[in-house]
């Protein structure tokens, strides 16, 4: 590949996504988005009759299906118009437009779900069992367990008119740690080198560790100097999880997290105390880092730094796509041919861009292709493990849709990181038994240790923090930059072990993290991983039946709650049992990993 980054006008037609099965112009979604504004003066027609007969009703769901499909097949083309190249302002006003239109849609259909709730519990459940409601039935089962948790017509509107006010903690963080914090330069062997949010991973990736050093103590340093702002806007999200739980009748903060999803909070618990039951394996694993990287003491800066060279590689993107294709054989001629097919010919935005945006992605809507935007670099391996990744998003969409009707096809975060990670395992499989030597042998593993590190235990770590910060707030503990850093340092410390000696400033670690703005989301992607090593050795050490049961978790969708759906496959996060086993596969890559080394 040519190592000069092209304007978006000079990207091949090859090499970027087809989005006509969307739209196939402009043009086409604009007329698509003059019909949806078009609909929104019928809207509030439909509320005087809704419960008139099952027949009214019908035609009311109807509409609103029809209406959101609409929406959603628009949404989907003027945000992957704009990831093509943000600073392109045709893509940026489309999708203002669509924006401004969609909020009066928002508006316009805004009785709907309190109104659903308001009607007789027996008249709903004579409609779910009704054949004609057979596509809405599962949307007003979910809908209805929401029942006991709405507020009067009056109170909600007062917790809507909140909405906005909502996100300033999290809007101030983002602007405060991506703009106002300078975090200056750091002096390296090459020259002075800009320390950023998005350049200090590079710093800690690199082998010399006085830079390393040096750019950990800079970056931390800037965060202590807004420590008290940082912990003052941490305390207000938590406060505001807290009184929304409270208004709306749970148990806590976590209760109505975990409610959407139905997951009992016993998942969330059997996470973390499974993960505290196993973490000798992740001192053990701290072990072998400084022995490997020859080092007395290990700091917090030495933990992401490649534990070896990688040996350098290149796969263009079709040499990619036949890796893949040969990983993922297990899952059967039709998945294959299906991902293949897509990766290939229309679903991928392959390579980077001009203003496109950074990262991968999957965007798998009802309509359309589910649709993959890579940055694809023929030099990094890592690379094709994301073509993997994506694939699975993508094929798990495309499952979900030819399997459910619009209004349930859509599948929770809980359950989509199980598909990607999925696949993963299989490309990793594949690579390992296909390489050359041990120095490729010990890349790979050190690489899925590492990974496995980030996705299993530090998510559960961050899972854990958040659980004992909420605790505290509903206690009636303040929740200062002291207690708050207190609370971190405890986590580090018991995560890390004996071999870590943490700086003053490592616990400000804590008071950086942008997911805690959205609690009790990480969890997920410790089940989620949890979850895809489990079914991975389920399909790659048994059967037809045992692949046809992780097709049909792939094809359930939104039409089950996640743990269910998972049960389905094979797998039950209700028991500590996936958790257990994908610390066990942890424990034994690490012991393998010393082997090769020689450690």
């Amino acid at each position: 590949m040519n190592h000069t980054i092209p304007a978006r006008s000079a990207v091949e037609a090859a090499d970027a996504w087809n989005l006509s099965g969307l739209y196939p112009s402009a043009e086409a979604w604009e007329a698509g988005l003059s019909a949806l504004a078009s609909l929104q003066p019928g809207v509030e027609a439909l509320k005087a009759r809704l419960a008139d007969s099952p027949g009214d009703f019908l035609a009311a769901l109807s509409s609103y299906a029809d209406y959101l499909r609409l929406d959603e097949r628009l949404a989907y083309y003027a945000d992957l118009r704009q990831t093509e190249d943000e600073g392109n302002s045709e893509s940026r006003g489309r999708y203002a437009r669509y924006v401004g239109v969609a909020s009066a849609g928002q508006a316009a259909w805004a009785w709907l779900t309190p109104a659903i709730q308001a009607l007789p519990q027996a008249f709903l459940e004579a409609c779910i069992a009704d054949k004609a409601f057979a596509d809405y039935a599962v949307f007003l089962k979910k809908l209805l367990r929401f029942k006991p948790h709405i507020l009067s017509e009056k109170e909600e509107k007062l917790l809507a008119l909140q909405a906005e006010t909502n996100h300033i903690a999290q809007e101030t963080f983002g602007i405060l740690t991506n703009v106002d914090l300078d975090f200056g330069k750091v002096r390296t062997p090459e020259g002075l080198m800009p320390l950023s949010q998005s350049t200090y991973s590079s710093f800690m990736h690199n082998r010399d560790r006085e830079v390393r050093r040096k750019a950990y103590m800079k970056f931390y340093g800037e965060f202590e100097a807004h420590k008290t702002t940082l912990a003052s806007l941490y305390a207000g999200s938590v406060k505001l999880d807290k009184y929304q739980a409270q208004v709306r009748g749970y148990g806590s903060a976590r209760e109505q997290a975990l409610f959407p999803d139905d997951v009992p909070a016993a998942v969330y618990d059997n996470l973390v105390g499974t993960i505290n039951d196993n973490l000798p394996a992740l001192h053990e694993y701290y072990d072998l880092r400084a022995r490997a990287l020859g080092l007395d003491e290990l700091r917090h800066y030495d933990v992401y730094v490649p534990l070896v060279d990688q040996k350098e590689s290149r796969h263009s993107y079709e040499e990619a796509v036949d890796i893949v294709s040969a990983s993922l054989a297990p899952l059967g001629q039709d998945y294959v041919a299906t991902l293949r097919a897509g990766l290939l010919g229309g679903w991928v935005d392959r390579y980077e861009n001009k203003g496109k945006r950074s990262g991968a992605f999957s965007a798998g809507s009802f309509s359309g292709e589910p649709y993959i935007l890579l940055n694809y670099k023929d030099d990094v391996v890592k690379d094709i493990f994301t073509m993997a990744h994506e694939g699975g998003h993508s094929m798990h969409s495309w499952h979900s849709v030819r399997s459910n009707p619009f209004m349930c096809y859509s599948y929770t975060i809980f359950e989509a990181e199980v598909a990607s990670t999925f696949n993963e395992q299989l490309v990793f499989k594949y690579l390992y038994d296909h390489a050359a030597s041990d120095e490729e042998r010990i890349s790979l593993l050190a690489n899925r240790v590492d990974d496995t590190l980030a996705t299993l235990f530090r998510q559960t770590m961050f899972a854990e923090f958040e659980a004992v910060t909420h605790t505290m707030a509903e206690a009636g503990e303040a929740l200062t930059v002291d207690s708050l850093r207190a609370a971190y340092r405890q986590l580090l410390e018991k995560y890390f072990g004996p071999r870590m000696k943490l700086e003053a400033v490592s616990d400000l670690e804590g008071l950086r993290i942008p997911h805690f703005y959205n609690a009790f989301y990480v969890y997920k992607y410790s089940t989620g991983i949890s979850a895809s090593i489990a079914l991975s050795e389920r399909v790659l050490h048994g059967g037809a039946a045992e692949r046809d049961a992780y097709f049909a978790f792939l094809k359930s969708g939104g039409s089950r709650f996640p743990i269910e759906a998972l049960k389905v496959a094979g797998v039950d996060m209700s028991s500590p049992e996936p958790v257990r086993m994908a610390c066990a596969r942890f424990a034994d890559d690490v012991r393998t990993l010393r082997k090769l080394l020689k450690l």
